[in-house]
């Protein structure tokens, strides 16, 4: 029995090493309705029965290939997957057995076997699901009962086994699988005859072991959607709130600017001189964490305004950039804060204010402003 043991796990390695998997895609799917992710299985099997009867002889070979002990079989099986890492399928196999009674008696034992079976794919569970996956490993186990059709005998019975699946199409994987059922004594037709009872979970019981080569076929749809990432555009919003949050605040400290400037004005300025002085105040323009993409467009309006100011008036500008110090390292703050300068710089570009006329500067990671968001963005003043 050890022998087959290691014929079944060097094969299982073997197929192992051959597979070669595609990137992962990592991401969380959304549950599909109860008539997606069916499959059909078809397949075609050499099985080798190992009796409850032989263990009281003694000297019966394990080899799995003797004919005395193994037959050619055919499988059918019907599934569901009801997440990417487990399904459900029953599946029914069998026809042609042996009994293995003693070195010359060995009659053919018509079978079938139906189980229930639970599978796990371990390569979604793992590595997470990639509908493009070329090969998946996928042990089962489950329960069933079985019939000898010779005898008219019906056994309980247990399976376990690993099916490794490899995928030809969206609709069609081909399967290569090795199997154990587990069942009742008399599934070949005889009660257990034991002499000297050493193992009862092996001896006392009927074994058959199969390797099998069959055809998955997928029903309907059988991909798993994507589930919405609530959190990224949860951070989006708060991205986009933050940026208006932040050109409020920016607005009431140059209203509280603009009002103790007009109370404390000498009654010889003239009116038209506060115009210009409000029309060429700062302008923030606000970005959302690690990008230099402006959040919000709105922030172009005020910015048009002043480019119009130092083109009508000959004025330059003067773009500083800015990240929060609370995120990030230094030397990428320092990056982003060049980044939103010169996102802005270009912006004003577009506007008609000529390039020779636009400073550039980066401050890189401060903590001016509260909140933090409100620190990541880029300031134009007039010089």
């Amino acid at each position: 029995m050890k022998k087959l043991f290691f014929v079944l796990a060097l094969a299982s390695m073997s197929l192992t090493s051959m597979a070669q998997d595609e990137p992962t895609q990592k991401f969380s799917v959304a549950t599909n309705s109860f008539w997606n992710n069916w499959f059909v299985q078809v397949g075609a099997d050499w099985n080798a029965y190992y009796s409850s009867q032989e263990h009281a002889n003694g000297h019966f070979t394990a080899n799995p290939f003797k004919s005395f002990r193994s037959n050619p079989g055919a499988a059918i099986a019907v599934g569901k997957w009801f997440t990417p890492g487990i399904g459900l399928r029953t599946k029914v196999q069998g026809i042609w057995g042996q009994t293995v009674n003693s070195d010359m008696d060995h009659p053919a034992n018509r079978y079938w076997i139906a189980n229930e079976q639970v599978m796990f794919n371990l390569n979604n569970m793992i590595g997470g699901y990639n509908p493009n996956r070329f090969w998946s490993f996928i042990p089962f186990l489950g329960a069933g009962i079985g019939r000898s059709m010779t005898h008219d005998i019906y056994a309980m019975n247990l399976s376990c086994g690993i099916l490794n699946q490899f995928r030809l199409g969206e609709k069609m994987a081909l399967n290569l699988e090795l199997g154990w059922n587990h069942a009742e004594a008399d599934l070949d037709g005889n009660a257990a005859i034991m002499t000297n009872k050493t193992n009862s979970t092996w001896e006392d019981k009927d074994n058959n072991l199969y390797a099998e080569v069959g055809l998955t076929f997928n029903i309907g749809k059988s991909t798993w959607e994507k589930t919405p990432d609530v959190d990224a555009i949860k951070s989006l919003y708060m991205g986009q709130i933050d940026a208006l949050n932040g050109q409020l605040n920016d607005a009431n400290n140059e209203i509280a600017r603009l009002k103790n400037m007009l109370a404390n004005q000498k009654p010889v300025e003239k009116p038209a001189q506060v115009i210009k002085e409000f029309v060429a105040t700062p302008v923030s323009v606000f970005f959302n964490i690690n990008k230099t993409k402006i959040a919000s467009r709105k922030d172009l309006v005020n910015l048009g305004a002043l480019a119009d100011y130092a083109k009508e008036n000959g004025k330059s500008l003067k773009v500083t950039g800015y990240a929060d110090s609370a995120t990030g390292s230094a030397s990428t703050n320092q990056k982003l804060s060049e980044g939103r300068a010169a996102t802005v710089a270009n912006e004003l570009v577009k506007m008609g204010v000529s390039r020779d006329n636009i400073e550039t500067a980066a401050a890189g990671g401060v903590a001016d402003l509260s909140p933090i968001s409100y620190n990541r963005r880029a300031v134009v003043v007039v010089k």
